[in-house]
């Protein structure tokens, strides 16, 4: 009987606080969680794509979740990605949605609605 491959979830926030909630969160739900601090972390590693999702905060020091978005999709790397901000503004909201992103949630997010993000996130690609 094979083993069904986890749900993949990669989380990029420079807040520690968000990235350790976060990780609790998605553990508790049977996903595993790899975390970086900045956008350039994520960048040095190879990104499964297959029943994987990206969450990422939208203004961090260095390269901001937009920007990380773009450069994924330069090197051919499709995975959705969901925001988060505490930044809420319909210039933003009209970027992520021109930028096609899977979700965009404020902080502090609320559980389920981060997981059904997800689910759906997931189904959808």
């Amino acid at each position: 009987m094979p083993v069904e491959t986890k749900i993949l979830i990669y989380v990029v926030d420079d807040d520690a606080s968000v990235r350790n909630a976060l990780t609790m969160l998605l553990m508790s739900a049977d996903m595993e969680v790899k975390i970086f601090e900045e956008a350039e972390d994520l960048l040095k590693h190879n990104i499964r794509e297959e029943k994987a999702c990206l969450i990422t905060d939208i203004k961090m020091k260095g390269i901001s979740g937009l920007d990380l978005q773009q450069k994924l999709a330069e090197r051919g790397i499709k995975i959705p990605i969901i925001y988060l901000t505490v930044f809420d503004s319909n210039e933003i909201r009209q970027q992520v949605k021109q930028a096609g992103a899977a979700g965009y949630l404020r902080k502090p997010v609320d559980d389920q609605a981060l997981l059904d993000t997800i689910k759906w996130a997931l189904s959808s690609y």
